[in-house]
């Protein structure tokens, strides 16, 4: 059979080079795999298999300048990786069996002990037996801080086995978010990156080995590894494994298109990480180091290992190409300079595969020029919103037109309906603009059955973190203010107090005063592992604020997957989780919610969330403000399409999105409850947390439906618009009669429209356009009956 498309012409900037222990390191790792047991009568491999493999090949590649007993004992590590695939293939993927598969699983972090001194128990099977052999012999040279994040990435390289065992099971294809998250963890490129501080004797500094740059490099590593991967494997995968879990299969069905197309589509993804790698390794790197204080030698060492990052790409790329283990074309013997014309572009030897200069600036010329050519504030014309997928309905608080007076009178206590002393730009708010915001109308759908206090204090939130999301981009970003941002980031922080006793300075503005009063109020009851878990969650959303100002200030529009990521902290929903999760007390264990299901669950409700966000606020971001962070033009941007194909494209990520979260509640918490034992007291909890996600995605639907941010006519009357229409009569402003506001099923308040021809190309099989009429009524019903309530397109009164 012959291969199901053909290979892509791939961006590879750094020619791949050969360690020349190569050798001496397929002779040890043979034997060392013979005496763990994986070859003569291990049912998986015999010789002919490993030296078809070569995987002293790959980490010679991967690895080009370490020495001989350091790439051997790679290459033991790397054996001892694929054979594990490759057994746990055979005993539990092919036969489905998740329960064997789990207790297979739990023994092995057994024979990962931190403490060496530990003892581990005897070896049953060689996957046991090499994985203590290899940690005896790699942990000793390394910090403890080395050993904990190398041990966590193995663990999920291999717990993570399970997600995929559990997607065969069901039959079911992961959409392209949760897969490319997923990946990482099972795929184990995380895992390489730490054998890749290993292999070049340069451990990540403790200090940033937790910072946003690190986690770009080490996540656009894994990304570019696992979607290599995918492209190669893709005919053995689905051929012969019945896999689900490949990227080009997740594209092909999502987007709806042939399997060159997704082929080409993952090959694009694949350039664009790479790209966000380089960019961040020049643009982020050298304001870290400065930031930190980081040593000479500190610096040196992150930057080698960059660099050795950048060389496993390479040589990752050059060994698909030669292995018999993969899809290439022929392998070795088609993999170097075979064309049957000379080019100046095309050039044969090795490590030379892949590279052809006049493919590789074909291949990423024009899709980096876009990421950094953006005209913003382009006339888009009103936002288009489709039909939303919403199965949950909005049960609001009956305390809502309260906190509707109380928000007001709260933001013009803090100083923020009026200029910041000695602040430029920064008179953004009105107390107009707060009504017609309405943020207790989110704050009552998220909180239903709060009291009137709890209902003020979600709504203050709520207020002070969109205050802020508005006053970085007017006052630092108009401005190219970094500086200036960073330093109101530093001082937020000191109004977070975390230790009894310990106190905050005098607030010097809105922003800072509305922290400090929200700190005390939502805090006092909490100890300090509570507040500084709160604290963390915070900062993540104002750090967030800050790379939006980077790209907004270098016209970058990220790629979606970091777009995505980043998107869920800048729109504050760890905030908003962390204080469900502080309301559990010590009754649900934490690894609960470090778990891949817990996660998943979560992250499908705020992405769903974030992108409905997008939809709404294309207009106000994209026309009014000169916006770069908005999910409709990321994907524009990623796949060079149009306004209606790109929403095309967001709605039905949204789609999915919803689907994963009811399938991860529905199928995976259970099983995952009873891998943990949980108590009944702990699972109603945790039901209960599944619940407050699902008012949390229903009511922030309802506000961006009732609110008055988004609309054309309110765009132009905030920008103070000649012709503006006036705000008059009774509306979204005013008290809601119906406690229950069913989202499923009602009509658009402004539907998709017409467009003639309709969009064509890659990913338009989604472009499900639903007609409908600009201010269309919204039902609402109450009790199983039904009644018309006031049209949708209704102005609150003018204040």
């Amino acid at each position: 059979m012959g291969q199901p498309f053909e290979l892509p012409g791939f961006y590879l900037p750094y020619p791949a080079r050969l360690n020349g222990h190569v050798e001496e390191a397929r002779e040890h790792s043979k034997e060392w795999a013979r005496g763990m047991g994986m070859l003569e009568g291990s049912g998986i491999w015999e010789e002919g298999d490993l030296d078809a493999h070569d995987y002293a090949l790959l980490c010679a590649y991967t690895h080009p300048d370490c020495s001989a007993d350091v790439l051997s004992l790679v290459t033991d590590w790397y054996v001892w990786v694929f054979f594990f695939d490759d057994h746990f293939l055979e005993a539990f993927k092919r036969t489905q069996d998740r329960v064997g598969g789990k207790a297979y699983l739990d023994r092995l972090p057994l024979f990962m002990p931190m403490d060496l001194d530990t003892p581990v128990p005897a070896a049953t099977n060689p996957v046991e037996a090499g994985l203590a052999d290899l940690w005896a012999r790699t942990v000793p040279s390394m910090s403890e801080g080395w050993r904990a994040r190398f041990r966590e990435n193995t663990e999920h390289l291999l717990n993570e086995s399970l997600w995929e065992l559990s997607n065969i099971n069901a039959g079911r294809l992961p959409n392209p978010v949760e897969y490319i998250e997923m990946r990482r963890k099972v795929g184990g490129a995380p895992w390489s990156a730490g054998l890749v501080e290993f292999a070049a004797g340069a451990e990540v500094p403790a200090a940033v080995a937790g910072s946003r740059p690190l986690r770009v490099l080490r996540d656009t590593f894994a990304d570019g590894v696992h979607l290599r991967n995918d492209l190669f494997s893709y005919q053995r995968e689905t051929e012969d494994e019945g896999e689900l879990s490949n990227g080009v299969l997740v594209l092909e069905n999502f987007l709806g298109c042939s399997t060159q197309e997704a082929a080409d589509a993952v090959n694009d993804l694949i350039t664009s990480r790479v790209q966000q790698f380089e960019n961040t390794v020049v643009t982020e790197l050298p304001v870290l180091f400065a930031e930190k204080g980081l040593s000479p030698q500190e610096c040196a060492d992150v930057l080698a290992y960059a660099k050795g990052l950048q060389d496993w790409q390479s040589g990752g790329h050059e060994w698909h190409m030669r292995s018999s283990r993969y899809m290439n074309g022929g392998g070795a013997g088609k993999a170097a300079g075979t064309a049957e014309t000379w080019s100046p572009f095309v050039f044969g030897g090795l490590g030379t595969s892949g590279f052809d200069a006049r493919r590789a600036v074909a291949v990423t010329g024009a899709k980096r020029m876009r990421n950094f050519t953006h005209v913003p504030f382009q006339k888009v014309g009103p936002s288009q919103l489709p039909d939303f997928s919403m199965p949950f309905p909005t049960t609001l608080s009956p305390h809502l037109d309260g906190a509707r007076v109380n928000a007001v009178e709260w933001a013009r206590r803090m100083g923020m309906l009026r200029p910041q002393a000695g602040v430029p730009l920064s008179d953004i708010w009105s107390a107009e603009k707060v009504a017609d915001y309405d943020f207790p109308l989110c704050a009552a759908g998220l909180h239903p059955e709060a009291t009137p206090e709890e209902l003020d204090l979600g709504s203050q939130w709520l207020t002070w973190g969109t205050y802020g999301d508005d006053y970085y981009p007017a006052v630092f970003g108009a401005v190219r203010d970094l500086a200036g941002a960073k330093a109101c980031n530093a001082r937020l922080s000191l109004f977070m107090p975390v230790e009894d006793g310990e106190t905050a300075p005098e607030p010097a503005n809105a922003i800072e005063r509305g922290l400090a009063d929200l700190w005390g109020r939502t805090t006092q009851s909490m100890d300090a592992a509570a507040r500084q878990m709160f604290r963390d969650s915070v900062e993540v959303m104002t750090a967030g604020w800050i790379w939006e100002l980077e790209n907004q200030a270098l016209h970058h529009i990220p790629d979606p997957v970091d777009y995505i990521e980043m998107r869920r902290a800048t729109f504050g929903s760890d905030m908003t989780m962390s204080l469900s999760r502080i309301g559990h007390g010590r009754r649900v264990p934490e690894e609960i919610y470090r778990s891949g299901p817990m996660r998943s669950l979560e992250n499908a409700a705020v992405d769903y969330a974030t992108l409905l966000n997008d939809v709404f606020s294309y207009q106000k971001e994209i026309e009014y403000e000169g916006e770069v962070h908005n999910g409709v033009l990321v994907v524009q941007n990623f796949f060079d399409c149009d306004y209606p194909t790109a929403l095309a494209i967001v709605h039905d990520l949204m789609t999915s999105r919803m689907r994963e979260f009811q399938h991860v509640a529905a199928n995976e918490l259970p099983v995952l409850y009873d891998d943990f034992d949980l108590s009944e007291e702990a699972r109603a909890l945790l039901d209960g947390y599944v619940k407050e996600l699902e008012n949390w995605m229903a009511g922030i639907l309802t506000w961006h439906r009732g609110c008055r941010r988004y609309r054309e006519e309110d765009l132009r009357r905030h920008k103070g618009v000649a012709g503006a229409p006036v705000a008059s009569g009774a509306g979204v402003g005013t008290a809601v009669s119906a406690k229950s506001v069913t989202s499923a099923g009602s009509a658009n308040s402004a539907g998709l429209g017409r467009w003639s021809g309709g969009p064509t190309g890659l990913g338009t099989s989604a472009a499900r356009v639903v007609p409908g009429t600009a201010g269309a009524s919204r039902t609402v019903r109450t009790s199983g009956a039904s009644e018309t309530s006031r049209t949708a397109g209704v102005a609150r009164r003018s204040r």
